[in-house]
C-alpha cells in the first residue's frame, strides 16, 4: 500500500516518527513534506498536494498532520474526492473507513503521542469500507456536494 504523509512544523516530529514506522512495516511512503521544521511554513503547502494524490489515486491513503490536526483536516477536505477525519481515538480510526470511506487521516502533532498515533494509524490502514448500502448512500450524498453550486 502506498501511503502519503504530510505536515507543517507543528506535526513534523510526529510525521518523521510515523514515516519511519510505516517504512519498517513495509508500507511504501510518499513524503509530501515539510522537509524540515520551519515555524514559518503553512500546512496547506503540504496537505493539498497530499490530498490531491489521494484523490487521483497516486497514493492509496493519506496521513496529514499539523499542530492540532484541525487545519490539516479542513484543508484536505477542500479537495474533491477526499474524505478526511481528525482522529484521536481508537473507534473512529477504523469506523471512519468502514462506514464513511475515510481516505485521509489527520491528527495533531501537538496533541497525541507517537505510540497512540501509530496504533490509530495501523487501524486506519487495515480498515476497509464496508460497502453497505446505507453507508454507500451517505458517501454518495457527501460526494454530490463537491459538484453542487453553493446556493441559499
Amino acid at each position: 500500500m502506498r501511503v502519503g504523509i504530510a505536515s507543517d512544523h507543528g506535526g513534523f516530529v510526529l510525521k518523521e516518527q510515523i514515516a519511519t514506522l510505516l517504512r519498517d512495516a513495509a508500507y511504501e511512503v510518499v513524503d509530501f513534506g515539510a522537509p524540515h521544521p520551519s515555524p514559518g511554513d503553512d500546512y496547506p503547502d503540504y496537505v493539498i498536494p497530499l490530498a490531491r494524490a489521494v484523490a487521483t489515486g497516486k497514493v492509496d491513503r493519506g496521513i496529514a498532520l499539523c499542530g492540532s490536526g484541525v487545519g490539516a483536516s479542513i484543508c484536505a477536505n477542500k479537495v474533491a474526492g477526499v474524505r478526511a477525519g481528525l482522529i484521536h481515538d481508537v473507534f473512529s480510526a477504523h469506523q471512519g473507513v468502514e462506514d464513511d470511506d475515510m481516505n485521509v487521516f489527520t491528527l495533531g502533532g501537538q496533541v497525541i503521542g507517537p505510540a497512540l498515533a501509530w496504533e490509530l494509524i495501523q487501524m486506519f490502514l487495515k480498515a476497509r469500507f464496508s460497502g453497505a448500502i446505507r453507508h454507500q448512500r451517505r458517501v454518495d450524498k457527501v460526494s454530490a456536494l463537491e459538484i453542487q453550486p453553493v446556493t441559499e
